[in-house]
């Protein structure tokens, strides 16, 4: 109920001072390239139950389906000018706010993937959904994208078996100062997903 409540007074919060930005920020969007400013994808939430994540568009529209697919490296010409700075900035995911007051999302949580994902997940590794997906996470603040997968999945699972109200502060804490730094938003050398061959 402590973590519910935090998480509802921060996105609120969150929400109304980031409301003329929001919609700045999608006047541009839509100004630069062809779609709706706000994306939307089917997530996976706590045990499994799918939701429709919203996001600012940083990408050109069904950049999903073209060319690295789910994998975003540094320089990938699907994202737009104005993504590129939106993901550096992470102010993409202020629309995050909205899942957390809908009760999809909770401010610190795994990372949400997408069924893809979750359907290669091992017995072990499926405990990553016994909570609800974050903006932020204990992953998030140890590497984000530039982590290889398995070793993503480890921290979430790590956070599951010790998240405690101390824990998300700290992470919150160490979020400010990732943002700032603009550390591994995109997979590099190590990073992304890529399924079982």
């Amino acid at each position: 109920m402590i973590k519910r409540g935090m998480d509802i007074v921060i996105a609120l919060i969150g929400t109304v001072v980031s409301a003329p930005l929001v919609a700045l920020l999608a006047v541009a969007i839509r100004l630069e390239s062809r779609g709706h400013p706000i994306y939307r994808q089917a997530r996976v939430g706590r045990d499994g139950e799918l939701f429709s994540i919203c996001k600012l568009r940083t990408m050109v529209s069904g950049a999903e389906f073209m060319g690295g697919g789910l994998a975003i490296s540094e320089g990938d010409e699907r994202v737009t000018r104005l993504g590129a700075l939106l993901r550096r900035s992470s102010l993409d995911e202020l629309p995050n706010l909205w899942n957390v007051l809908r009760g999809e999302m909770s401010i610190v949580g795994p990372r949400p993937t997408v069924q893809v994902q979750v359907e290669h997940y091992s017995a072990r590794q499926r405990g990553r959904l016994a909570v609800k997906p974050g903006i932020t996470g204990w992953a998030q603040v140890n590497g984000r994208a530039s982590l290889p997968w398995p070793e993503r999945i480890e921290f979430d699972l790590w956070y599951v078996e010790h998240r405690s109200l101390r824990l998300d502060l700290q992470i919150l804490a160490r979020t400010v100062q990732m943002v700032r730094s603009g550390h591994g938003i995109y997979k590099g050398e190590t990073g992304g997903w890529l399924p079982p061959t």
